[in-house]
């Protein structure tokens, strides 16, 4: 794991395609804002994705990697696009998000889902069940479906196409996620919902055996396990249930879609990345919003920010050793929301429509008033 002074910080800020240069930036002013405050925070920004693979036929330089490995907060925009298409797939996976997941081994990606007050208009589900909303879902990142080999398509002899993908989870990858899930949910309400597909796959069944071996050593947290289908169910119907919700890497990226919906727009959603084999919060950790780069908004200036402003206290919670700080500025952006700026994917009746620095400017201005004259140091 890269080290720093806790004095001498840096955030490693990856654009990278798409809308992901424009709401990066609104995170990189928040940032400014409390380096103005006196946090000792440096930023440095590095090209990655389609800019790099115009320059040099690659997505990512083998600088680029060094960089990354060194570093303890990575703030990552977005990655994709339509030239993406013109890229063979085996690139994209050997040099795109998936290879700096699997180098710095970032195995469990938390994305918390909280249901604003402000945005309860634009939720679709009624208030009484969206109201007071704030799970927490932790995907395995660095096993199963997306990792697993054989892969690819294959063209038998008489030109008929075949496509492979292996689901394979270790038992280690299960053991240390079910750890990392366990401990979250003891510093929450104890309470834990680990997902699979046990009915039917081998490697959900071996899945729950181990959820119960790990939960079985801490008592303290009440474990329930629950089919993938009917999770996606009950998310829409019951969220109430769930605190703290489990599950291996295909199942964590379609769930954690669907529980945008909760938050009101993929925008709001922002995530971590972390090995939770580090200790404490100076931890190493690549911090991006769930939304990805949305090439049919990109540069007119119209992106939700606030996955990216919210993924930045994210890093200072778990990497940057500023927990004061995260619970700030996530304090300003729910501050703002009740000012009423909207982006366009969460604007409704009454509410006042901004662009995406002025999202940025409204989350500013909340700091503001909440912390008018104050040196933020965590």
């Amino acid at each position: 794991m890269a080290s720093a002074k806790t004095d001498d910080l840096e955030l490693l800020v990856i654009p990278g395609d798409g809308i992901g240069r424009e709401v990066t930036d609104q995170a990189c002013r928040i940032a400014e804002w409390f380096i103005g405050r006196g946090m000792r925070l440096s930023l440095r920004r590095i090209a990655f994705g389609l800019e790099v693979w115009e320059r040099h036929g690659c997505l990512m330089t083998a600088e680029t990697l060094a960089e990354i490995r060194a570093s303890r907060a990575i703030l990552f925009g977005a990655i994709g696009g339509d030239a993406y298409d013109d890229i063979p797939l085996d690139i994209v996976r050997s040099q795109g998000l998936l290879r700096i997941r699997k180098e710095l081994d970032l195995y469990a990606n938390l994305r918390p889902v909280r249901a604003w007050p402000s945005l309860e208009p634009i939720c679709p589900l009624v208030p009484s069940l969206a109201r007071g909303i704030d799970l927490v879902i932790v995907r395995e990142l660095a096993d199963g479906l997306y990792y697993g080999e054989p892969r690819g398509i294959s063209t038998d002899a008489d030109g008929a196409r075949t496509g492979i993908n292996t689901m394979r989870y270790s038992e280690a990858s299960i053991r240390r996620i079910a750890r990392a899930a366990l401990d979250i949910a003891a510093t929450r309400s104890g309470r834990l919902t680990s997902v699979d597909k046990s009915n039917v796959l081998e490697t959900s069944q071996l899945w729950r055996r181990v959820m119960q071996e790990e939960a079985s050593a801490k008592p303290e947290v009440a474990v329930a396990h629950m089919l993938v289908d009917n999770c996606a169910l009950q998310l829409m119907r019951r969220p109430g249930q769930f605190d703290v919700i489990v599950t291996e890497n295909l199942f964590g990226d379609i769930l954690s879609d669907e529980a945008g919906a909760i938050a009101g727009s993929l925008g709001m959603l922002p995530s971590a990345s972390l090995r939770f084999s580090d200790e404490g919060a100076g931890r190493q950790g690549l911090y991006e919003p769930v939304h990805g780069s949305a090439p049919d908004i990109a540069g007119r200036g119209i992106a939700n920010p606030l996955g990216a402003i919210l993924s930045l206290a994210l890093a200072f919670r778990f990497s940057l050793d500023a927990p004061q700080a995260a619970n700030l500025l996530e304090a300003a952006v729910e501050a703002a929301l009740a000012d009423g700026a909207r982006t366009i994917d969460i604007m409704h009746a009454g509410a006042r429509q901004v662009d995406c620095a002025g999202m940025g400017d409204a989350v500013l201005a909340a700091l503001d008033a909440l912390a008018p004259a104050t040196r933020t140091r965590g």
